[in-house]
């Protein structure tokens, strides 16, 4: 299927490691042009070698002037911007509230929610120039289920979704599309130390909390990078023109959260 995405103006936030890479480089593989922010300045080292035409900047989300470079830097290599992906984010602290330190709480919010606000309020002005203006959220399956121990975390994935939806309706008017994806496990180092965290929390081996985790699902496997940039693709595209305001589960059917 051809997305009509040749030429595309992509800037995808923590676009060097993980979830982000897989989608920069599908873009990239469809022949849009790609921008990417990343506070690793090792994973940004190793993209510039891997994959030289993705153009890059360091940067920290939850630091506006950061940000402001990013945009500075990203949209003159682009000549612009038809999509904002906002995917960074961190896992947060893993914790009863009680024990939880202010700082850690602080830092997952400031990352995962406010980062989306900080970039997003960027980028309206210039999306409103484009004929295809288009963004995408990342989210969670934590953003529509709770989420025991990892409080920060699920509350900035359900902000993300009022965030979405509001802004959906907001941007309608300037033809600007709006939506979020919901991953749930996802393959990947990052979710290995999630559950290793919550098997330590619970004194139980990382097989039975893994064991744990996929009981509360459909689909007992983990989801990939792969899938979820696939869908991103198809919502940035021509073909997702009149698709905003959704909260778009990849999940293999999570129906809680362990």
């Amino acid at each position: 299927m051809d997305l009509n995405i040749k030429g595309l103006r992509v800037l995808v936030t923590a676009g060097a490691n993980g979830i982000g890479l897989a989608i920069a480089r599908a873009f990239a593989g469809e022949g849009a042009k790609v921008h990417v922010c990343d506070v690793d300045q090792d994973a940004l080292a190793a993209l510039a070698k891997s994959d030289p035409a993705i153009t890059q900047t360091h940067c920290d989300v939850a630091n506006r002037a950061s940000v402001q470079n990013v945009f500075d830097e990203g949209v003159a290599k682009l000549g612009g911007l038809d999509v904002l992906v906002n995917n960074a984010g961190i896992a947060g602290p893993t914790a009863k509230v009680e024990e939880m330190h202010p700082d850690d709480w602080d830092r997952c919010l400031n990352i995962c929610l406010t980062g989306q606000f900080n970039c997003t309020r960027l980028a309206v002005p210039l999306l409103r120039q484009s004929s295809n203006g288009s963004i995408v959220n990342l989210s969670s399956a934590a953003g529509r289920v709770g989420f025991a121990m990892r409080s920060p975390y699920a509350a900035a994935k359900w902000g993300v979704i009022g965030f979405t939806k509001s802004l959906s309706i907001e941007l309608g008017p300037d033809n600007i599309r709006v939506n979020a994806i919901l991953p749930g496990l996802v393959a990947g180092d990052r979710q290995r130390r999630v559950l290793e965290a919550k098997a330590q929390q619970r004194g139980i081996s990382f097989a039975e909390m893994e064991k744990t985790a996929f009981s509360y699902t459909s689909i007992k496997d983990y989801v990939t990078p792969e899938q979820i940039a696939d869908q991103i693709l198809f919502l940035a595209s021509p073909r997702g023109r009149t698709i905003s305001g959704q909260a778009i589960s990849i999940c293999g059917d999570t129906q809680m959260l362990g």
